[in-house]
């Protein structure tokens, strides 16, 4: 009975997380963020349902394999997402609502400069 609540309780965290992932998709701005937000939850929340298939089928064949699929997520997500980020700013797209620009070595006509206050 406890390790039914545990792998259920599990696997709606991870539910949860990715519906709020899927909620950041769709509501940020720009595809920075989108990223961001997709490749940090995509990532917990399926760690959290592979967690919960894994505590639900004990300790088995399945449950190596799980483990397996569990690391290669680990490792592999934010691989791709960092790969869509370069290839997104190598295209040009440019964040929404941010102006980027290297300062101190470039001039700029703003009043406002990152860590100098107001």
């Amino acid at each position: 009975m406890l390790i039914l609540i545990l792998s259920g309780l599990s696997i709606i965290i991870g539910i949860v997380a990715l519906l709020i992932g899927s909620l950041g998709l769709i509501r940020l701005p720009d595809v920075f963020c989108r990223i961001h937000a997709v490749g940090m939850i995509d990532t917990a929340g399926a760690s959290f349902i592979i967690l919960g298939m894994m505590i639900y089928e004990g300790f088995t064949l399945v449950t190596v394999k799980l483990l397996f699929v569990g690391i290669f997520l680990f490792f592999t997500s934010p691989i791709a997402t960092h790969a869509v980020a370069q290839v997104a700013h190598k295209m040009g797209v440019e964040p929404v609502g941010r102006k980027l620009t290297k300062w101190p070595f470039e001039k700029t006509t703003a009043t406002h400069r990152p860590g100098k206050g107001k």
